[in-house]
């Protein structure tokens, strides 16, 4: 229970007057009839109900109670009622004394959650603030209570539910100190905790009171403690959503975004310490992972250590296994905060809990959590029910993920190492290690040019289902591809990373393709499978120049990688490497030598399968004359390969047969503005955005087509469709998808002429 504090009444709470007028009115009596049978005279009794008379004695507030027929709860409301009248009236407006408010630190970048308790406190009722350790809910909740104090004049309720504790407050006693705190004489408080609370409510039906319940347990503690009143404001701060309390509003608190994160810092470090270097302030609450109470420690460290710097200070936090040891400071410290938490879970979802940090991505399924965790499907659904009902664990808004917070993440991976065994943690790490290798060849697989169809064995129903899993787990296969290298899975791994050549091609800006054709590399070499090798070579070095634009690097290692397939007389690596070696140099001012190599490449090719291989061939050699500004050359070069897809589209799967037919047609677009055949142009452009559909562009994202749309139609002189391409582009700029440059996108709506 918090201290007692001073709380000037700014106005009266319920009267005693306005009570007895509803009992009476209720009761359907007169003044009269009311006068006859309590004894009063009728003037007492008009005195009383106009306020003009704060409250009767005590033996006459009696002898009404009888008269209006008033037992039980209502009776002692009546009563207490009464007493309260009569101290307002001898102390003359002094103060009053009420449990108050518990100390809290200032509050930062809380704003929408303070405006949205405030609309709560007009409404009245409950209002759950939910969230992590550390999150700031008691915080929240404190600022909240100071704001709107001055809304509920009969004064404010607060009490600490120790709700994580191994022995919570028990809801019997929470409510003996409120009533007490309420004016309740001890001897008149009841025993039990069903008529605690009856007369809990009973007292707060008339008052305008805000009750802070900070720290719940559960809703068995947390039901017998609320008001009630219509004109009352319970918040509840709990880390579990307490589902089964309603009716309730629930405000979810999340992290601070990045800003607010360092605004907090510079409260406790000041602010010539932040602006001295404000990229390690974003570093060091970057590695808080924007939590309050880290940065809160982190700050308080920092400010009673003036030798330190920010920079040393994000030097300590990089390091994951002293992290938790660094967010201690005097009595604030973050591990005791997640592991009263976790104690109070079930042993089964302790036991899920410290195994699912072996998952190395940021989000994860159900069922990979049933195969690192070793748990059915069925039973770890209930484990991660309890873990995000315990707030270590969220669901993400998106598809249902669920994730750790980076902190308890560390937590968990160290209760890991302290409780299972070595051989366990192998044993899950294997088991984790094969599910993600197969699921991911298994869906790559399904982007195989000649992948018409899903095989009996797949573990997916679609290719569209296989993109959406590659898409989901990506933060998992990619590091699951650098521990097996490291366990040396090699043939695994050369497998996983050739299936993803299929899926790689046209989503080079999506993910680190040269770590994840690094890996092919390195496992390929520790084999001695050379023809893997050159395979893989050729999607690394490629990766160079289309991921990271380093152009040089992908040239040396190209070039490289065509010399050892031609010694090893591997005439497909060879003739792919010569494709993709063009484009580096061609950045490098090599044209010529640019186009010797994807001319070499097409001429190769003539044995091929023509989705496989013949069409990129192509498509590559017509994108260097493209490239090179021969406009009528390519676009006579590409016309008829554009006739040969279209005949054969059927021969491959409906993924490819849209990248090509797209790819293709932007190709054929470009040369057609190259050779300002505007009109011709824009239909191309917008046929290309139509193929996309709804689908994320990848060789140039939709923004860019728009204004290439609405750029061709302006100088077709069609200002309308050019001016609603550019809208539409200026619209998307904002979309993490359009990948858009605002800035040009209004320099060509500039340039559009007013109708």
């Amino acid at each position: 229970m918090v201290g007692v504090t001073e709380l000037r009444e700014e106005t009266p709470g319920p009267s005693f007057g306005h009570t007895l007028l509803r009992y009476r009115t209720a009761a359907g009596l007169s003044q009269r009839e009311l006068a006859l049978a309590s004894g009063l005279s009728v003037r007492a009794l008009r005195e009383l109900e106009h306020g003009r008379a704060a409250a009767a004695q005590e033996k006459s507030t009696e002898l009404l109670a009888t008269a209006l027929g008033l037992t039980g709860d209502e009776r002692e409301s009546f009563l207490l009622l009464a007493r309260e009248g009569r101290r307002r009236s001898s102390l003359s407006g002094t103060t009053t004394m009420l449990y108050g408010l518990p100390a809290a630190p200032a509050l930062v970048g809380r704003d929408d959650e303070l405006g949205l308790l405030s609309r709560a406190a007009r409404a009245g009722g409950t209002t759950i603030v939910i969230g992590p350790p550390g999150v700031g809910k008691t915080s929240l909740a404190v600022a909240a209570a100071e704001r709107l104090k001055v809304q509920f004049p009969d004064g404010c309720l607060a009490i600490d539910l120790r709700g994580v504790d191994d022995h919570p407050v028990p809801a019997a006693l929470a409510l003996e100190r409120m009533l007490t705190a309420l004016g309740v004489p001890s001897g008149r408080i009841p025993p039990g905790e069903a008529e605690r609370s009856s007369l809990f409510r009973a007292l707060m039906r008339d008052r305008r009171v805000l009750v802070l319940l900070d720290n719940a347990a559960d809703e068995s503690q947390v039901l017998p403690l609320l008001a009630g009143g219509e004109h009352c404001l319970t918040i509840v701060t709990c880390r579990r959503s307490l589902a089964g309390v309603e009716p309730a509003q629930r405000l979810v608190l999340d992290m601070l975004a990045e800003q607010s994160a360092v605004d907090l810092l510079t409260t406790i470090v000041g602010e010539d310490v932040v602006l001295g270097d404000p990229d390690a302030a974003r570093e060091v609450v970057g590695l808080c992972g924007n939590l309050p109470l880290a940065v809160r420690i982190v700050g308080n460290r920092l400010a009673t250590r003036r030798h330190w710097s920010l920079s040393y200070l994000a030097g300590q936090l990089r390091d994951e296994h002293r992290r938790l040891d660094s967010l201690a400071a005097g009595d604030l410290r973050l591990r005791p905060a997640f592991e009263l938490s976790r104690r109070r879970l079930s042993p089964a979802a302790q036991e899920v809990f410290r195994r699912l940090a072996l998952i190395p991505g940021a989000h994860f399924s159900e069922e990979l959590a049933a195969v690192v965790t070793g748990v059915s499907p069925e039973e770890v659904e209930a484990q991660l029910e309890e873990l995000v009902e315990a707030s270590l664990l969220t669901v993400t808004t998106e598809r249902m993920r669920l994730q750790f917070h980076d902190l308890v993440r560390l937590f968990a991976q160290e209760r890991l190492a302290a409780e299972e065994a070595e051989d366990v943690r192998a044993q899950l790490r294997d088991a984790l290690l094969t599910h993600v290798l197969r699921r991911a060849t298994a869906a790559s697989e399904l982007f195989r040019a000649k992948a018409v169809g899903v095989p009996r064995d797949s573990p997916f129903r679609s290719p569209g289902e296989a993109k959406d899993w590659l898409e989901q787990e990506s933060t998992t296969w990619i590091p699951v591809l650098r521990q097996a290298t490291e366990a040396r899975r090699y043939r695994e791994v050369v497998d996983c990373t050739w299936a993803l050549y299929n899926y790689a091609h046209g989503r080079e800006p999506m993910y680190p393709w040269t770590d994840v054709f690094g890996c092919g590399v390195r496992a390929a070499r520790e084999l001695g499978d050379q023809k893997a090798e050159v395979n893989l070579l050729s999607q690394y070095g490629t990766c160079f120049h289309w991921n990271q634009g380093d152009s040089e690097r992908a040239r040396d290692v190209l070039l490289e990688t065509v010399a050892l397939a031609e010694e090893i007389g591997h005439h497909w690596g060879a003739m792919i490497t010569h494709s993709a070696v063009g484009w580096p140099l061609l950045s490098l001012g090599e044209p010529e030598e640019a186009q010797r190599h994807v001319d070499l490449a097409l001429e190769m090719s003539e044995s091929y399968d023509f989705f496989e291989t013949r069409f990129w061939m192509h498509i590559g050699s017509g994108g260097i004359r493209l490239a090179t500004g021969r406009f009528g050359e390519a676009l006579a070069f590409l016309t008829p390969l554009l006739a040969e897809t279209t005949e054969r589209i059927g021969e491959t799967n409906q993924e490819l047969a849209g990248k090509t037919m797209t790819l293709l047609r932007m190709n054929i677009a470009d040369c057609l503005s190259g050779l300002e055949r505007w009109q011709e142009a824009a239909e191309q452009y917008h046929e290309v955005i139509r193929l996309f559909g709804t689908e994320r562009p990848t060789y140039r994202s939709r923004v860019e087509l728009l204004v290439c749309e609405g750029t061709a139609w302006r100088h077709a002189g069609d200002f309308q469709r050019a001016r609603e391409c550019l809208t539409r582009a200026l619209e998307l700029c904002d979309d993490p998808t359009g990948r858009g440059d605002r800035k040009a996108v209004e320099a060509e709506l500039a340039l559009v002429p007013a109708e």
